[in-house]
């Protein structure tokens, strides 16, 4: 892992005092939030779409989101592309250090990128959240069709009660999987077609955003 990579994992930030859970479909949950700092620390990083160095981990200054930044992650067909170019990804195991009494869950991501589709062809974007050890896992995947020559946003969101909480009293590595995949259907070998995780400075961040609540007495 690189030592920027490393810097940016270990950012952290003083907790608001309180906040309102960041969950879809539950406007009225609101909880007391941790008094304590949260980090966050990469353990592992792995995959074709992100190499070491090239995705950094960053935690938001209220506590309630962290994002993920992505430097080269890009899927591509046609045009003298490899043949393993169609398809990228990248899982993120990360090491989430929360104060005492308290358990968090991923309410939402978003997710931001570029795509050239040419006619005929097909990309998606597909994501899948989960808990070391834990049989629960969230999935959700987002198709896009050419011809497409534009930025690309998606979110994923979880009703409250569909979330999935991280143990409480245990300590589980949290684990996020990416992946793009770009097919040329029918728009022929010699037309390239590409979906990108990053932008031309290189600076596009995926945001997950957390809900908080207190673990039983």
């Amino acid at each position: 892992m690189s030592r920027a990579l490393r810097t940016s994992a270990a950012l952290t930030a003083v907790l608001a005092s309180t906040l309102v859970a960041g969950n879809a479909g539950s406007a009225n949950a609101s909880i007391v939030a941790p008094p304590d700092k949260i980090v966050i620390e990469v353990a592992t990083v792995n995959g074709s779409g992100c190499k070491p160095g090239t995705a950094a981990v960053a935690v938001s200054p209220d506590n309630t989101a962290f994002t993920v930044t992505y430097s080269d992650y890009l899927a591509q067909v046609g045009g003298g592309a490899s043949p393993t170019d169609f398809r990228k990804n990248c899982q993120l195991n990360l090491i989430v250090h929360v104060p005492q009494g308290f358990t968090y869950a991923v309410a939402s991501a978003d997710y931001r990128g570029y795509a050239s589709l040419q006619r005929g062809a097909t990309a998606v974007q597909k994501a899948s959240y989960y808990f070391q050890g834990s049989p629960d896992t969230a999935a959700r995947n987002h198709p896009y069709s050419g011809p497409y020559d534009d930025n690309w946003q998606a979110t994923d969101e979880t009703e409250w009660g569909q979330l999935v909480w991280a143990p409480c009293g245990v300590k589980r590595n949290f684990n996020i999987n990416t992946e793009l995949r770009v097919k040329a259907g029918t728009s022929g070998p010699s037309k390239t077609s590409f979906m990108t995780m990053d932008s031309t400075d290189g600076e596009i961040n995926t945001i997950y955003r957390l809900a908080w609540k207190e673990c039983p007495a």
